[in-house]
Protein backbone atom coordinates (compact mmCIF):
# COMPACT_ATOMS: atom_id res chain seq x y z
CA UNK A 1 0.00 0.00 0.00
CA UNK A 2 1.59 3.28 -0.97
CA UNK A 3 1.27 6.39 1.30
CA UNK A 4 1.96 10.24 0.10
CA UNK A 5 3.26 12.27 2.93
CA UNK A 6 3.18 15.74 2.34
CA UNK A 7 5.43 17.28 5.48
CA UNK A 8 8.01 19.92 5.65
CA UNK A 9 9.24 19.02 8.93
CA UNK A 10 12.42 16.38 8.42
CA UNK A 11 12.35 14.99 11.47
CA UNK A 12 8.68 14.17 11.77
CA UNK A 13 8.48 12.78 8.05
CA UNK A 14 11.72 11.06 8.97
CA UNK A 15 9.85 9.53 11.95
CA UNK A 16 7.02 8.59 9.97
CA UNK A 17 8.15 7.16 6.88
CA UNK A 18 10.56 5.01 8.71
CA UNK A 19 8.00 3.89 11.14
CA UNK A 20 5.27 3.00 7.83
CA UNK A 21 8.32 1.76 5.83
CA UNK A 22 8.92 -1.08 8.62
CA UNK A 23 5.13 -1.76 8.88
CA UNK A 24 4.94 -2.82 5.07
CA UNK A 25 4.06 0.57 3.38
CA UNK A 26 5.67 2.36 0.71
CA UNK A 27 5.84 5.76 1.70
CA UNK A 28 6.89 8.57 -1.00
CA UNK A 29 7.86 12.37 1.21
CA UNK A 30 7.27 15.50 -0.24
CA UNK A 31 8.26 18.75 1.73
CA UNK A 32 6.56 21.88 -0.16
CA UNK A 33 3.13 22.43 -0.13
CA UNK A 34 2.98 23.41 -4.17
CA UNK A 35 4.81 20.42 -5.20
CA UNK A 36 3.21 18.48 -3.43
CA UNK A 37 -0.04 19.17 -4.84
CA UNK A 38 1.07 18.83 -7.76
CA UNK A 39 2.66 15.41 -7.78
CA UNK A 40 -1.06 14.55 -6.58
CA UNK A 41 -2.98 16.18 -8.66
CA UNK A 42 -0.84 13.93 -11.38
CA UNK A 43 -0.22 10.38 -9.43
CA UNK A 44 -3.43 10.23 -7.35
CA UNK A 45 -4.10 7.23 -8.59
CA UNK A 46 -1.02 5.69 -7.16
CA UNK A 47 -1.67 6.09 -3.47
CA UNK A 48 -4.22 4.51 -0.89
CA UNK A 49 -3.68 7.55 1.41
CA UNK A 50 -2.40 10.94 1.81
CA UNK A 51 -0.88 11.92 4.91
CA UNK A 52 -0.95 16.00 4.96
CA UNK A 53 0.49 18.50 7.69
CA UNK A 54 -1.75 21.91 7.98
CA UNK A 55 1.02 24.06 7.74
CA UNK A 56 3.64 24.00 4.55
CA UNK A 57 5.81 26.24 2.67
CA UNK A 58 3.88 27.31 -0.45
CA UNK A 59 -0.04 26.01 -0.19
CA UNK A 60 -0.77 25.31 2.95
CA UNK A 61 -2.47 21.70 3.77
CA UNK A 62 -6.12 23.36 3.47
CA UNK A 63 -5.42 24.70 0.04
CA UNK A 64 -4.17 21.19 -0.80
CA UNK A 65 -7.25 19.24 0.17
CA UNK A 66 -9.76 21.98 -1.53
CA UNK A 67 -8.05 21.92 -5.09
CA UNK A 68 -7.62 18.01 -4.52
CA UNK A 69 -11.21 16.99 -3.45
CA UNK A 70 -12.29 19.90 -6.31
CA UNK A 71 -10.27 18.01 -8.94
CA UNK A 72 -12.63 14.96 -7.94
CA UNK A 73 -9.62 13.41 -6.33
CA UNK A 74 -10.94 11.23 -3.39
CA UNK A 75 -8.07 9.82 -2.13
CA UNK A 76 -8.39 9.45 1.56
CA UNK A 77 -6.68 12.47 3.50
CA UNK A 78 -5.62 12.35 7.17
CA UNK A 79 -4.38 15.62 8.42
CA UNK A 80 -1.13 16.01 10.51
CA UNK A 81 -1.81 19.13 12.65
CA UNK A 82 -0.96 21.29 15.53
CA UNK A 83 -4.20 23.02 15.45
CA UNK A 84 -6.04 21.81 18.33
CA UNK A 85 -9.43 23.61 18.81
CA UNK A 86 -12.29 22.25 17.35
CA UNK A 87 -12.66 24.71 14.88
CA UNK A 88 -9.69 23.99 13.00
CA UNK A 89 -10.93 20.26 12.96
CA UNK A 90 -14.10 21.21 11.51
CA UNK A 91 -12.45 23.47 8.72
CA UNK A 92 -9.82 20.76 7.64
CA UNK A 93 -12.87 18.04 7.57
CA UNK A 94 -14.73 20.82 5.78
CA UNK A 95 -11.89 20.72 3.57
CA UNK A 96 -12.38 17.69 2.31
CA UNK A 97 -10.43 15.54 4.84
CA UNK A 98 -11.32 11.84 6.37
CA UNK A 99 -9.82 12.43 9.69
CA UNK A 100 -6.54 14.30 11.61
CA UNK A 101 -4.63 13.63 14.10
CA UNK A 102 -2.76 16.29 16.43
CA UNK A 103 1.25 16.71 16.69
CA UNK A 104 2.86 15.12 18.97
CA UNK A 105 1.34 11.97 18.51
CA UNK A 106 2.60 8.68 19.21
CA UNK A 107 3.25 6.35 16.89
CA UNK A 108 1.05 3.69 17.23
CA UNK A 109 -2.09 6.31 17.12
CA UNK A 110 -0.62 7.02 13.85
CA UNK A 111 -0.72 3.84 12.87
CA UNK A 112 -3.91 2.74 14.10
CA UNK A 113 -5.31 5.85 11.88
CA UNK A 114 -3.79 5.00 9.19
CA UNK A 115 -4.88 1.67 9.03
CA UNK A 116 -8.78 2.71 9.30
CA UNK A 117 -8.56 5.10 6.69
CA UNK A 118 -7.74 2.66 4.34
CA UNK A 119 -9.26 -0.64 5.72
CA UNK A 120 -11.63 0.28 3.13
CA UNK A 121 -9.51 0.05 0.30
CA UNK A 122 -7.79 -3.09 1.64
CA UNK A 123 -11.48 -4.83 2.23
CA UNK A 124 -13.30 -3.84 -1.09
CA UNK A 125 -13.64 -6.70 -3.39
CA UNK A 126 -16.60 -5.40 -5.97
CA UNK A 127 -15.91 -2.57 -8.42
CA UNK A 128 -17.80 -1.26 -11.28
CA UNK A 129 -18.09 1.26 -14.06
CA UNK A 130 -21.33 1.35 -16.44
CA UNK A 131 -22.40 -2.25 -17.51
CA UNK A 132 -19.76 -3.92 -16.17
CA UNK A 133 -18.67 -5.65 -12.98
CA UNK A 134 -15.72 -7.07 -11.31
CA UNK A 135 -15.22 -9.20 -8.23
CA UNK A 136 -12.30 -10.01 -7.06
CA UNK A 137 -12.87 -12.11 -4.48
CA UNK A 138 -14.49 -14.57 -7.39
CA UNK A 139 -12.23 -13.10 -10.29
CA UNK A 140 -14.99 -13.04 -12.55
CA UNK A 141 -15.95 -9.92 -14.54
CA UNK A 142 -19.53 -9.76 -16.28
CA UNK A 143 -20.98 -7.84 -18.57
CA UNK A 144 -25.16 -6.78 -17.61
CA UNK A 145 -24.87 -9.75 -16.12
CA UNK A 146 -22.99 -12.10 -18.19
CA UNK A 147 -19.61 -13.35 -17.50
CA UNK A 148 -16.52 -12.34 -19.74
CA UNK A 149 -13.47 -14.34 -20.05
CA UNK A 150 -10.02 -12.26 -19.49
CA UNK A 151 -6.66 -13.55 -19.39
CA UNK A 152 -5.00 -13.30 -15.95
CA UNK A 153 -3.10 -10.04 -17.42
CA UNK A 154 -6.23 -8.63 -18.90
CA UNK A 155 -7.99 -8.81 -15.74
CA UNK A 156 -5.07 -7.63 -13.66
CA UNK A 157 -5.17 -4.37 -16.15
CA UNK A 158 -8.72 -4.12 -16.05
CA UNK A 159 -8.74 -4.14 -11.75
CA UNK A 160 -5.94 -1.42 -11.97
CA UNK A 161 -8.07 0.72 -13.97
CA UNK A 162 -11.36 0.46 -11.81
CA UNK A 163 -9.72 0.52 -8.74
CA UNK A 164 -8.77 4.00 -10.03
CA UNK A 165 -11.31 4.82 -11.68
CA UNK A 166 -12.16 8.93 -12.86
CA UNK A 167 -8.13 9.16 -12.33
CA UNK A 168 -5.69 9.44 -15.20
CA UNK A 169 -3.28 6.06 -14.84
CA UNK A 170 0.03 7.28 -16.70
CA UNK A 171 1.64 4.59 -18.52
CA UNK A 172 4.38 4.40 -16.63
CA UNK A 173 2.16 3.65 -13.15
CA UNK A 174 0.54 1.02 -15.54
CA UNK A 175 3.99 -0.91 -16.61
CA UNK A 176 5.24 -0.51 -12.99
CA UNK A 177 1.63 -1.81 -11.31
CA UNK A 178 0.30 -4.36 -13.42
CA UNK A 179 3.40 -5.56 -14.84
CA UNK A 180 6.08 -5.07 -12.05
CA UNK A 181 8.76 -3.33 -14.51
CA UNK A 182 10.69 -0.85 -12.99
CA UNK A 183 13.21 0.38 -15.52
CA UNK A 184 12.87 1.87 -18.89
CA UNK A 185 10.89 -0.68 -21.43
CA UNK A 186 9.00 -0.25 -24.16
CA UNK A 187 5.24 0.32 -23.19
CA UNK A 188 3.87 -0.80 -26.50
CA UNK A 189 2.42 -4.38 -25.15
CA UNK A 190 -0.39 -1.40 -22.90
CA UNK A 191 -2.09 -0.64 -26.61
CA UNK A 192 -2.09 -4.86 -27.28
CA UNK A 193 -3.73 -5.33 -23.87
CA UNK A 194 -6.41 -2.47 -23.96
CA UNK A 195 -7.03 -3.10 -27.62
CA UNK A 196 -7.40 -6.76 -26.74
CA UNK A 197 -10.21 -5.49 -23.35
CA UNK A 198 -12.03 -3.26 -25.64
CA UNK A 199 -13.09 -6.16 -28.06
CA UNK A 200 -14.10 -8.27 -25.25
CA UNK A 201 -15.64 -5.28 -23.02
CA UNK A 202 -17.53 -2.52 -25.04
CA UNK A 203 -20.80 -2.29 -26.17
CA UNK A 204 -20.98 -0.85 -30.07
CA UNK A 205 -21.82 2.56 -31.14
CA UNK A 206 -21.00 3.68 -27.23
CA UNK A 207 -17.68 5.48 -26.65
CA UNK A 208 -15.11 3.16 -25.04
CA UNK A 209 -15.29 2.33 -21.35
CA UNK A 210 -11.48 2.72 -21.45
CA UNK A 211 -10.71 6.24 -22.46
CA UNK A 212 -7.23 7.20 -24.09
CA UNK A 213 -5.52 10.01 -22.79
CA UNK A 214 -3.64 11.61 -25.24
CA UNK A 215 0.32 11.37 -24.22
CA UNK A 216 -0.66 10.25 -21.15
CA UNK A 217 -2.34 7.39 -20.45
CA UNK A 218 -6.21 6.02 -19.84
CA UNK A 219 -9.04 6.74 -17.75
CA UNK A 220 -11.95 4.45 -17.24
CA UNK A 221 -15.48 6.52 -15.94
CA UNK A 222 -19.11 6.05 -15.99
Amino acid sequence: MKILLIEDEAGIANFISLGLTDEGYSVNVISNGTEGLEHALANANQYQLILLDWMLPGKNGIEICSELRANQIQTPILFLTAKDTVEDAVLGLEAGANDYIRKPFAFEELLARVKANTRQAENKSVYSVRNLEMNLDKHTLTKDGEGIALTQKEFALFEYFLKNKGNVCKRTAIIEEVWDIHFDYDDSVIDVYINALRKKLDTPGVPSVIQTIRGIGYKVED
